[in-house]
């Protein structure tokens, strides 16, 4: 799978680089555009496991690790030692990071299940509601293409 596809707006008439969901170079970019985004956020760390099913390349996982509010990882592949493990079929991931179904909503409906420390999970809260993070969910909509 590429990791960058390169899109024309024809209403704009440029070009631009889009980093292909579920890729490392999706990640990296995802890393990139948080550090520069997100302020530091003392006490707000996590070690998480995400579970991609049913995807176009098949099942795919990657692990985040936030120390402080910092993105300091993201990393495809699997991880010992997280708090918490999600896990979403491919349709219902790729709604979430469009912005077409809310993550509170996936999770209360059942299309994403969360193992592992709870509390831990919902201590990520304010940090995902917060407006700087809605700004970094829209300026990875703007640079994210899907299978």
């Amino acid at each position: 799978m590429l990791g960058w596809v390169l899109e024309t707006d024809v209403t704009r008439k440029e070009e631009r680089l889009m980093a292909e969901y579920l890729t490392q170079d999706w990640l990296d970019e995802f890393r990139t555009v948080s550090n520069a985004t997100q302020p530091e956020r003392p006490g707000v760390s996590a070690r998480m496991q995400y579970t991609v099913t049913g995807g176009p390349a098949g099942d795919v996982s990657y692990f985040w690790v936030i120390v402080d509010g910092t993105l300091t990882e993201a990393q495809l592949g699997a991880t010992s030692d997280t708090d918490f493990t999600i896990t979403m079929g491919y349709d219902d991931a790729v709604k979430v990071q469009k912005g077409e179904v809310d993550t509170n909503a996936a999770f209360m409906q059942g299309k994403m299940k969360v193992s592992g420390n709870m509390a831990k999970l919902l201590s990520l809260l304010p940090l995902t509601n917060s407006p700087e993070y809605k700004k970094l969910e829209e300026e990875m909509r703007a640079t994210t293409t899907y299978a």
